[in-house]
């Protein structure tokens, strides 16, 4: 995850804090919306 967050920092111009909540909220969003995905979702973000 640290590669995206970094990635997020460099092209969307996003503090640290600012990129691990957007993919926080992505995270939650694709889980809320493909619930049998949790698993996959948690292992390419990160299960925090």
């Amino acid at each position: 995850m640290h590669e995206l967050v970094e990635k997020l920092k460099a092209e969307a111009g996003l503090t640290d804090e600012q990129a691990k909540k957007a993919i926080e909220a992505v995270k939650n969003y694709v889980i809320e919306k493909f619930p049998m995905l949790e698993g996959a979702v948690g292992n390419l973000f990160g299960n925090s």
